[in-house]
């Protein structure tokens, strides 16, 4: 029997082939500076919409199922946030603005915190938040909690 036809060397490449592909497709260790640089980029462009006024930008870091505690009870889903926040963007100067000085990653990458100062129009620190973040795709974050504290 020709080797091609032999059912043996034929399970033989199989496996081999097999093996090559699952190396292949193993996902690279986790950088976790690369990941915090991500997310601080992120949350910066995030706080950067309310300095431009865009809502829409705003709306677009949000996760489909976030929760913010932004009112006397949380606001649950994109709409709901959207929808609330949207007063922070009516008039034409920011009546706030954070920054994130703080970020953490897990360790498998998938989530991330931020936290940091927010101030007032004046620039003094007033508040702060903190946030949690989703990697929704390879360097796509999107916000899934977030919490403002009356406490500079």
């Amino acid at each position: 029997m020709p080797p091609s036809t032999n059912p043996s060397v034929r399970l033989t490449f199989a496996t081999a082939l097999l093996c090559l592909t699952t190396a292949c497709t193993t996902p690279p260790p986790i950088d976790r500076a690369t990941l915090q640089r991500q997310v601080t980029e992120t949350e910066t462009a995030f706080a950067h919409t309310m300095a431009t006024r865009d809502h829409a930008a705003f709306t677009r870091f949000l996760a489909d199922d976030t929760v913010f505690f932004s009112g006397p009870a949380p606001l649950r889903g994109k709409a709901a946030v959207a929808t609330w926040w949207k007063r922070y963007y009516d008039k034409p100067e920011a009546p706030f603005s954070w920054k994130p000085e703080k970020v953490e990653v897990l360790d498998d990458g998938t989530l991330a915190l931020s936290s940091g100062p927010v101030f007032d129009e004046t620039g003094k620190a007033v508040a702060s938040f903190t946030s949690v973040w989703r990697q929704e795709s390879p360097g796509v974050w999107r916000i899934i909690f977030d919490k403002g504290c009356n406490c500079p």
